[in-house]
């Protein structure tokens, strides 16, 4: 009887190792994604419709200061068009196998005034449709104080969950979980600011896409008579499963 038991024992511990090694198998982690190579950048293709204004705007990476892992990126933004915006994005490869993602980093800005919002998102390309896990940080706009996360039918919607507490000169933590839903929906779970999280369980629709990637981005907004302002990144990672 012992030695049946003990057989059935070692069966259930395979089991149970063999599922873990497999989950741990589909799980990607991208680290110090803001260390990759240069990101690729955008001003006209950030505003409205895809035609926005021109701003200036520049990333340098590897930062001193201010730094947390001794080598964080900036990303500048000047100009003089009223809402003018730059975007930059890292892609990453395509990872079809994935459908749920958390995208977590440390920001720092010199100037918490300046921006109209901060954008921090998350892209997937898979299977006919673009996965758009946009959200902001809404500092000066209609939704001031709130996140806003995107939806590629009715643009961008404001969850109610404040993003109060953003502070010049100091650094932030962000985490997003995210969803790409069985059914074909984005679903925006949960945000956590500084050790704070928040639910947001908000489901929105995808766009089509002939493309297959999954890439994270970073947008800085600016305001009507738009201020110049840096925004440093440190320590971005992206863990897919």
């Amino acid at each position: 009887m012992k030695s049946i038991l003990c057989l059935a024992a070692l069966v259930i511990l395979i089991i149970v190792a063999s599922c873990t090694y497999s989950s741990a198998q589909t799980t990607k982690t991208f680290t110090h994604i803001e260390q990759m190579a240069p990101w690729k950048s955008c001003d006209v293709c950030s505003g409205s419709g895809g035609a926005g204004s021109t701003a200036t705007h520049w990333q340098a990476q590897f930062q001193s200061t201010p730094s947390l892992s001794g080598a964080s990126s900036e990303f500048y933004f000047g100009g003089t068009a009223p809402y003018s915006s730059a975007l930059w994005w890292e892609q990453l490869g395509a990872l079809p196998s994935a459908s749920h993602f958390t995208y977590d980093l440390q920001f720092f800005i010199t100037d918490a005034t300046a921006p109209q919002a901060l954008e921090f998102d998350v892209n997937q390309s898979v299977n006919g449709k673009k996965y758009i896990f946009g959200t902001e940080c809404d500092l000066r706009g209609a939704n001031k104080g709130y996140w806003r996360v995107y939806d590629a039918v009715l643009h961008w919607q404001n969850t109610g969950v404040a993003c109060a507490g953003i502070t010049a000169n100091s650094w932030h933590h962000l985490k997003w979980e995210l969803e790409r839903t069985s059914d074909g929906h984005t679903h925006f779970i949960a945000v956590t600011v500084d050790g704070v999280r928040r639910l947001v369980n908000r489901y929105y629709t995808p766009r089509a896409s002939s493309t297959s990637e999954l890439n994270v981005a970073v947008q800085t907004d600016g305001n009507k008579s738009p201020n110049q302002y840096s925004v440093w990144l440190d320590n971005v990672t992206l863990t897919a499963w």
